[in-house]
Formats: C-alpha cells, structure tokens, sequence
C-alpha cells in the first residue's frame, strides 16, 4: 500500500481490513496535522517507523488477544509503539508494575526485571493504544485527531475472526471503545473487563481479576495455544 497517513508502511495482514480508514477524510487530516506538529518543532512519540509496531509483531491472523490503552507514554525514550510497554532500558511504569504483581499473583511468575511487551507481541497479544502517537509532556494531546478510525477499524478486525480471541478490556475507556466498534457481549470471544492497572484504581478490582490464567485457560480450550507470560 505504500505509506499512510500514519508514515509508517501498514503491515501486509492488517491492509485490507483499514484501507476505508486509512482513505478516510480522518486519516489524511491526521497525517496533515502531524507533519504541520512536527514542522513546528514539537516532539512526538513515538518516533517514525514504530507507530505501527503494535500491527507489526502482532499479523491479524495471529492475533490471540486484545489489550487497549490510551495514547503512548508521553515522556523521553518511554513510548516505542505498544501499550503499557516500554524499551527494556527504560524504568518500568506504574501500571506495567500491577500488571506484573497481577501476573504474579495469578500464575507464580515472577516480575520482569524489563518493560518490553515485544514478546507478548510476538505470540498473539495485540497491545494496541487508542491513539498511537502523542506530543512530548501532553497527555491525550492526539486524541480525537484521526487515530481512532483506524484503531477502532482494527478492533473491530479482531472481532470479526473466526478464531475465538480474548478482549482485556482495562478501564472505562477500553470498554467504551469495544462497545462502539463491535457487538461482542453476543460473541464467540471472550470479554474480560476490570479497572484499569494504574495506582488509583488498581485496588479497585484489577488486583485479583485474574485475566490472565482465565485467558490461557479460554484458549487452550478453543485449541489456540496458551500465551506466555514470563518475559
């Protein structure tokens, strides 16, 4: 396809499923206002060439699970293109750092002395982010901007397999966007909701929720292999 809007190539196995998107009216302002941000001296992340690392590691055909976050990590060296993951000599952020005490109350495994998910990635695990770029010290600074036709076309891409995958939906804004993009209460997927990871609301119900062995367990029985959490 060539470069998108996003400038980064879009992976062969995700192509058909966001080209209106990536054709859309959306896309082509999101491009515009990138280029214009970047002009002007603004500091994006993450960086070209891995806005789109999420479809990268993860082809839609192998795609196990789905994790949704926000936007990227909005300080310097930390967002790399996957959500909640950061390169592995960056410190490890509040909420990875649940993740991992959940994983290792849910299956024994003991945390990664790392942030990067790029191993997840690899086995089926779709870390992919509302938005997939934000401005340097803004949070939710991109939001609204274009992205999201693009990721919701790819949810809903994920939805729309055959093979039965697992939804971890973290948060209000995860929910909401699942909700809106695919009718998946009445699927043959498995919707797995909490409070998001972060320390303020982690105690609120992540803690416990037990995502994690509850969706190796869904897709061993479906014949899909389990993930590998250890990293």
């Amino acid at each position: 396809m060539g470069q998108s809007a996003t400038d980064n190539t879009v992976p062969l196995s995700w192509q058909q499923a966001l080209l209106p998107a990536l054709r859309s009216r959306e896309a082509r302002k999101l491009g515009g206002y990138l280029q214009a941000e970047e002009k002007a001296g603004k500091r994006i992340y993450p960086p070209r060439g891995c806005r789109l690392l999420a479809l990268e590691l993860t082809p839609l055909e192998a795609v196990k699970i789905v994790i949704l976050g926000q936007d990227p990590y909005h300080g310097p060296g930390q967002a790399h293109g996957l959500c909640f993951s950061v390169p592995k000599d960056v410190r490890i952020p509040p909420s990875l750092v649940n993740i991992y005490k959940e994983i290792a109350s849910d299956l024994g495994i003991q945390p990664a002395p790392h942030g990067n998910l790029e191993a997840w990635a690899r086995q089926g695990v779709l870390l992919l982010n509302n938005s997939l770029t934000v401005e340097e010290g803004r949070a939710g600074s991109h939001q609204n901007m274009g992205w999201e036709s693009i990721t919701d076309a790819a949810v809903s891409a994920v939805a729309a397999k055959e093979d039965p995958c697992v939804f971890m939906l973290w948060g209000n804004h995860a929910r909401k966007k699942a909700d809106r993009v695919a009718d998946l209460a009445r699927s043959h997927h498995l919707v797995l909701t909490a409070p998001h990871p972060s320390p303020l609301s982690a105690h609120s119900g992540f803690f416990g929720c037990r995502h994690f062995s509850r969706s190796n367990w869904f897709l061993e029985e479906n014949g899909r292999g389990a993930i590998d959490w250890s990293l």
